[in-house]
């Protein structure tokens, strides 16, 4: 599968304000900028594609959202430097959210995974997010109110027969690692929640979906009988980031 899910976003000041009534594109981190943007927030996003950044930008300052981003490629540990430098210095040394959103998949049997498999998709799921946490925490504690987001997946919590051993282990890492944060920078007011969705519809999923066997089986396997749209996940995560979840860390949704 190709890496179309990589992506990130940060947000500064609380997000306020009215929910917007726009549509919102079938792209889960689109779905998590507008969101935030349209409750009021302040949002750099990051993207490997310039000119789907670029397009993105645009619409979104149209919408008259206040949303900035970088080209960035979250597996290079130089390039995740260099964002967060750029965000200290946009946001004044200080940060509200962190939104990790990175994420890829490659499903194989175990015994067929290589080396190199292993290492991108740990790179890509797992470090990724550890070190933008371990260089947005002095601006986090700075706000004196922070609040970190991980986007996680059913895969990390219960066996599922797509996605890979080698991803469900890396999102299984994700929500312990939201765990850990949650007590160890409480005492920061940074507050660390994971959300776990089951399949959603965007591109990262739609190579299962297509297939009528496998969407059947997930239908069958959902009480609402049918895969999620990235709104139903944007919103959680809005939630999790507002005044009125100030007492939620350490979930798992």
């Amino acid at each position: 599968m190709n890496r179309k899910g990589r992506g990130g976003r940060m947000g500064h000041g609380p997000p306020k304000g009215q929910r917007g009534s726009a549509p919102v594109r079938v792209v889960t981190r689109y779905a998590v900028v507008e969101e935030l943007a349209s409750l009021g927030a302040t949002v750099h996003t990051c993207s490997r594609n310039e000119a789907q950044l670029n397009e993105c930008l645009h619409e979104w300052k149209m919408k008259g959202f206040r949303v900035t981003g970088s080209i960035c490629d979250a597996v290079s540990r130089t390039q995740r430097e260099e964002l967060m430098s750029t965000v200290s210095y946009m946001f004044n040394g200080k940060l509200n959210i962190l939104i990790n959103n990175v994420g890829t998949s490659t499903s194989k049997p175990t015994l067929v995974y290589t080396a190199e498999d292993f290492s991108f998709l740990i790179s890509t799921n797992l470090e990724s997010a550890y070190h933008m946490c371990q260089l947005a925490y002095p601006l986090l504690k700075a706000s004196e109110a922070g609040s970190i987001v991980f986007i996680s997946s059913v895969a990390g919590v219960v066996a599922t027969s797509t996605g890979g051993s080698i991803y469900s282990a890396a999102k299984g890492a994700i929500n312990q690692l939201a765990k850990n944060l949650a007590c160890e920078w409480a005492k920061d007011n940074i507050r660390s929640n994971s959300v776990a969705p089951w399949f959603i519809k965007t591109p990262l999923a739609e190579t299962y979906l297509s297939n009528e066997k496998l969407s059947e089986a997930v239908n069958c396997q959902t009480p609402l009988g049918r895969a999620g749209e990235p709104k139903e996940v944007s919103s959680l995560v809005a939630f999790l980031c507002l005044p009125a979840a100030s007492y939620m860390s350490d979930c798992l949704r």
